[in-house]
């Protein structure tokens, strides 16, 4: 099994979510990332975060852990649109997980959202409804 961290559209009770639940994907755990990263409001539909890591100016930013066997990880991966992609992410108890990153030029329309924490958080700040958890 391979882990994967998602940061926003994915999480259980967001629109993305059934790409990982329809590939028998296993939710393992919420953590968070290192204090290393900013985290954006992407300009996307439906509506996406991104995870930047830096060496100055980072936040740990809230995550999900799921679990998916190779065949789906990779089906999973395959079907990522541009500017999000997969690389490697450091947790804050300092494991290494694959999770989603953002190219650089989605940034120049996007908005710094890493005082939130986490998607859900942002969210909740625009009058979004709760989501399942």
């Amino acid at each position: 099994m391979i882990t994967i961290a998602v940061v926003g559209a994915h999480l259980r009770g967001q629109p993305l979510n059934p790409q990982l639940t329809e590939r028998d994907a296993v939710f393992e755990e919420e953590t968070e990332t290192a204090a290393e990263y900013r985290f954006y409001a992407l300009e996307t539909v439906p509506p996406k975060p991104g995870l930047v890591r830096v060496a100055n100016g980072g936040a740990s930013i809230a995550v999900e852990l799921w679990a998916l066997d190779d065949a789906a990880f990779g089906s999973f991966v395959a079907e990522i649109p541009s500017p999000l992609g997969i690389g490697k992410l450091v947790l804050a108890d300092g494991r290494v997980v694959p999770g989603f990153i953002v190219e650089p030029y989605a940034l120049d329309s996007a908005v710094d959202i890493t005082a939130f924490g986490g998607w859900r958080a942002y969210r909740a700040s625009l009058g979004t409804p709760p989501t399942a958890r």
